[in-house]
């Protein structure tokens, strides 16, 4: 075997949301911030987001997370978010993954009962507090980027669907979130094909009607997921929710052949987004446990820990709080002589999209 590359990974997730953390075989990235280093890696150096997450290293639900120096002071690291169509500015569940392995790698010093350090995210400086305990990170705590909803209760008229009233707001990601109950969905898990096709209808109808950009980042605009809120199933819960992330594009004439996969998590910037609009909403106090249940019946728990402005628009400073599990520790190798060395998708998960990238790789000798 001849090795073109070789990465080293952590593999872990937070509340059933995998997410791969790159801890070697990465020296650095160009740019000075991790914005800049995640726009590096969108425009220049994408293959390794697609070795990472693409088939056979990869499937649908995977995310990655790129371990890299941070220039701010206050991080300790920094890290940019690789998901199957995207490099979102901030993801919670990946948060946590990252603060746990570093910690339980020795990357980061751990020291019981709590240990607290700051890393560097492409949205910006994210606050970790590490509960710890036998050497385990019991539970991690970030406090996130400010939060903050752009337009509330808004009519968007989708096609098949009619008007559907939704909300949008930033969490670290530009979220649509509608009501789960008025489309006749439960959020349960085998209504998971109707969940991904209504939600992508939803965003692509939201992405036309709504702007949606960041005050102080244009580069942070439109909408690219959606999120179902609906009542608890678990006693212990404020409310349900799950969220749609991509795998491929729509064609509307086609609708058969939308695909996407569920936030196996409470989603920690979907949370936050919540947060955001519930709190506009006069529903949710500062200080207030907000304990959101996802699909899989895992919670996250978050509290809004003051409030700010952002490009003078009213804002939320979010917490959130969770637990990660290490699940492998592993070497990605490619052999100089794969012929799939950047990974490949097929449409019957990826979308329609995806399939035709499979269908200019190069062929097996």
């Amino acid at each position: 075997m001849k090795l073109a590359r070789c990465i080293t990974a952590v593999d872990a997730h937070a509340g059933g949301n995998h997410g791969r953390v790159i801890t070697g075989g990465v020296l650095n990235v160009q740019g000075t911030t991790m914005f800049e280093k995640k726009r590096y890696l969108e425009m220049h150096g994408d293959g390794l987001r697609r070795l990472m997450l693409k088939e056979p290293r990869g499937y649908p639900g995977s995310c990655c997370n790129l371990i890299l120096p941070s220039s701010d002071p206050e991080a300790v690291a920094g890290y940019v978010i690789m998901e199957p169509q995207e490099y979102p500015p901030m993801s919670g569940s990946n948060t946590m993954c990252v603060a746990t392995v570093l910690l339980e790698t020795g990357m980061v010093p751990m020291q019981e009962p709590v240990t607290e350090f700051a890393l560097e995210a492409p949205a910006g400086l994210v606050r970790i507090r590490a509960e710890v305990q036998d050497q385990s990170v019991r539970r991690v705590t970030f406090q996130n980027v400010p939060a903050f909803a752009l337009h509330l209760d808004a009519n968007v008229e989708v096609p098949q669907l009619g008007t559907v009233t939704v909300d949008v707001a930033y969490g670290g990601m530009m979220f649509v979130i509608t009501e789960a109950r008025a489309l006749g969905l439960r959020l349960t898990p085998d209504e998971g094909h109707d969940i991904v096709r209504l939600g992508e209808m939803i965003k692509a109808a939201t992405r036309e009607q709504l702007p949606a950009v960041h005050p102080e980042n244009p580069d942070i605009s439109g909408v690219t997921v959606t999120q179902f809120s609906a009542p608890p199933t678990r006693p212990d819960a404020t409310l349900k929710n799950t969220v749609v992330v991509s795998t491929g594009s729509l064609d509307w004439d086609r609708p058969e052949t939308w695909t996407g996969i569920l936030d196996r998590s409470p989603c920690g910037t979907g949370t936050c987004a919540r947060m955001a609009c519930l709190h506009a909403k006069g529903r949710l106090g500062i200080g207030e446990d907000f304990v959101h249940e996802g699909i899989m019946g895992t919670v996250f728990t978050g509290r809004v820990v003051g409030t700010t402005t952002v490009g003078g628009h009213p804002a939320v400073v979010p917490a959130v709080s969770g637990q990660a599990f290490v699940t492998a520790m592993t070497q990605y190798v490619v052999d100089a002589d794969d012929p799939f060395p950047e990974g490949f998708t097929v449409g019957d998960i990826w979308g329609p999209d995806q399939e035709r990238a499979l269908l200019s790789a190069p062929a097996v000798a």
